[in-house]
């Protein structure tokens, strides 16, 4: 082909030169101060067979160097990663993407066809937006988010992906490097899986892709919020908001689906709810926001609130079902009422003798019981205060006999 590097060079100047390269946040790494080694026309495009310069880095410790693997060219045209080849906006496969979209590919696949279509596209791309990734037919910025993509899209980077190779020695058992080995040392998965047989070119293109076919039927199984039989329920639970998540920031989303009647932020749960004033704008606001909602870069949780009045408390009927809930088995039972424990005062349960006593059993003695005696009098004693005197007067306790324990000494009265 005219293009390739291992061809004649009369092509030359349609390969690319370029001085930073094209990639997501995972592929790039953690690292700010990531050092990469670029190569002028170090290799060819692995869709378009073009040289272009190439960038070679290691994202993070611990992780294995990347390179770029198609050229900026192709990579601007379905807006995606050089490396990974996943949308450079989602996160996601071609695949996934265009269904979604429903965005149709005319990118040319023959070797002829190719190069007179990445020729034209790459004059559209310097003529109209200087080469902005998406700008020149680049699906992923000119239309809308769909419903679905907002669900499966990734907000974080994945820096699993990053990870070294598994080491075909140690699945041997024949590796001598032990921790120095720069190979991860796990088992491998199933041969059989078809996520073991990926090809950069159905990747490219969007056909026959097992990571995009296994996160349709992800999409296929999504929960569902249905809502609650409580008409009176118009609060919205949110979720895993942060520590810095502001009410205006909740509000300036949440407010287009209706009236807001109020918003309480509990920044200890980092949760927040949300009350809307009529139940047909929370119902429509749980529908547009369930799994869907990413504020800084954080996929909120939505659920419905729960009545305070209808919440019930285990062992007790559920009066919407009619169930009865089974106590916990090991808690102490209830405290009894005040009248039980006039006789037993020590909370005993109620016992039977179970040997039969052989001495006879009288009846309990009926004698009058005699109130002890006053306190001997004492001269110059002070009057009791009014509580105290009343105490005496109801019980009498021994140990208010000031005389039991040698308080007046009773030889010295006279």
């Amino acid at each position: 082909m005219a293009l390739s590097k291992s061809s004649n060079t009369y092509g030359r100047t349609s390969w690319e030169d370029s001085e930073f390269p094209i990639l997501c946040p995972t592929c790039l790494g953690d690292n700010p101060y990531v050092r990469m080694m670029k190569e002028k026309f170090g290799s060819e495009c692995k869709i378009c067979v073009r040289p272009f310069t190439t960038f070679r880095w290691c994202p993070g410790a611990r992780m294995r160097f990347k390179k770029t693997e198609i050229c900026q060219t192709c990579a601007k045209l379905k807006n995606v990663c050089q490396t990974c080849l996943l949308d450079l906006e989602y996160g996601l496969p071609i695949q996934v993407r265009d269904q979604a979209l429903n965005i149709k590919d005319n990118i040319a696949k023959s070797d002829v066809n190719k190069e007179y279509f990445i020729q034209n596209a790459e004059k559209q791309l310097s003529a109209t937006d200087h080469g902005v990734p998406g700008a020149a037919g680049g699906p992923g910025k000119s239309h809308p988010p769909s419903d679905l993509l907002m669900k499966l899209a990734r907000t974080a980077p994945y820096y699993r992906r990053n990870l070294p190779h598994i080491c075909s020695f140690w699945v041997k058992g024949e590796c001598k490097r032990g921790e120095e080995c720069p190979y991860r040392h796990e088992k491998p998965t199933d041969p059989d899986d078809p996520l073991a047989d990926q090809n950069i070119k159905d990747r490219y293109y969007g056909t026959n892709d097992p990571v995009a076919e296994k996160l349709m039927r992800r999409a296929a199984t999504l929960p569902r919020l249905d809502a609650p039989e409580d008409k009176s329920i118009t609060t919205l639970y949110v979720g895993n908001i942060g520590e810095k998540m502001l009410e205006k920031e909740l509000r300036d989303h949440f407010y287009q689906y209706g009236e807001i009647r109020s918003i309480t932020i509990v920044s200890r749960q980092q949760c927040a709810f949300v009350t809307y004033v009529t139940r047909s704008a929370a119902e429509l606001a749980a529908e547009g926001t369930f799994n869907k909602l990413i504020i800084q870069n954080r996929r909120l949780v939505i659920r419905w609130g729960k009545s305070q009045g209808k919440q019930n408390v285990p062992g007790t009927t559920n009066t919407e079902t009619g169930a009865r809930f089974e106590p916990v088995p090991g808690l102490p039972r209830a405290l009894p009422h005040p009248e039980e424990l006039e006789h037993n005062f020590f909370n005993l349960a109620p016992t039977t003798n179970a040997y039969p006593s052989s001495y006879p059993q009288y009846p309990p003695s009926t004698y009058p019981l005699i109130a002890p005696p006053p306190p001997n009098p004492t001269p110059n004693q002070p009057e009791l205060p009014g509580f105290l005197a009343e105490s005496q007067q109801g019980i009498h306790y021994p140990s208010q006999d000031p005389t039991r324990l040698g308080a007046i000494n009773k030889t010295r009265q006279t």
